[in-house]
């Protein structure tokens, strides 16, 4: 059964240490701290980390963003266990470890469709870290080209968080959520379709540099 869902960044900027001195994405970091908690706080038995892509892996597992071409040195990273590199599930790996979180994550990708949803059913109490974000593009300064789409489909996606209707965001579908850079959409589809009924407790968006952050929470209806 799951107890509760969080939804978070898949940046490394949320990592204090990872942008060198500057401090950027406080209270982006601080919301996804209190999302990621709230999932602690349900008592789930274990916690799936859901990313946008394919990773896979559980156990004892430590982030690392040596991918993103960051050194462990550089945020007071290490520590024990199977180093994740991939960016999106070590972010959710890092927010577990502050929020106290100290049981077993399983780390699945949206991109596996029904085993990811399998691992949400799962037997017993489990809470679900979902890692995805807005889009790249939505203006001048955004890490990807402009595009005049994305204010929109921003705003369908978020709508849609708050009811996790099974038809997906009005006008938003997977080949447009790719054109965007909008990475939320996989891993919210594999909680949509897992079957448990849901209640939103929230969702908050901000889009520093034009790109959007999005996060959000939901509890057992």
């Amino acid at each position: 059964m799951l107890v509760a869902a969080a939804l978070v960044p898949p940046t490394a900027l949320l990592v204090p240490g990872v942008a060198g001195r500057a401090d950027v994405l406080d209270a982006e970091r601080r919301a996804s701290l209190a999302a990621v908690t709230a999932v602690v706080d349900a008592g789930p038995a274990h916690v799936v980390v859901v990313t946008p892509g394919s990773a896979r892996a559980e156990g004892r597992l430590r982030p690392t963003f040596t991918a993103a071409g960051v050194p462990d040195s550089a945020w007071s990273g290490g520590g024990e266990g199977t180093p994740v590199d991939d960016v999106a599930a070590a972010v959710a790996l890092w927010l577990l470890d502050r929020s106290g979180w100290t049981g077993p994550v399983r780390v699945v990708g949206a991109a596996d469709g029904p085993l990811a949803e399998a691992e949400l059913r799962s037997p017993g109490p489990v809470g679900a870290v979902l890692v995805g974000g807005g889009s790249a593009r939505r203006g001048p300064q955004a890490p990807l080209a402009q595009d005049p789409r994305a204010v929109e489909a921003d705003a369908a996606l978020e709508a849609w968080l708050a009811t996790l209707d099974p038809a997906g965001p009005a006008g938003l579908d997977g080949a447009l959520a790719a054109e965007l850079a909008i990475s939320a959409l996989g891993p919210a589809r594999v909680l949509a379709a897992c079957g448990e009924p849901l209640r939103c407790a929230g969702v908050t968006s901000t889009a520093p540099f034009d790109a959007t952050y999005l996060v959000a929470t939901w509890v057992p209806a």
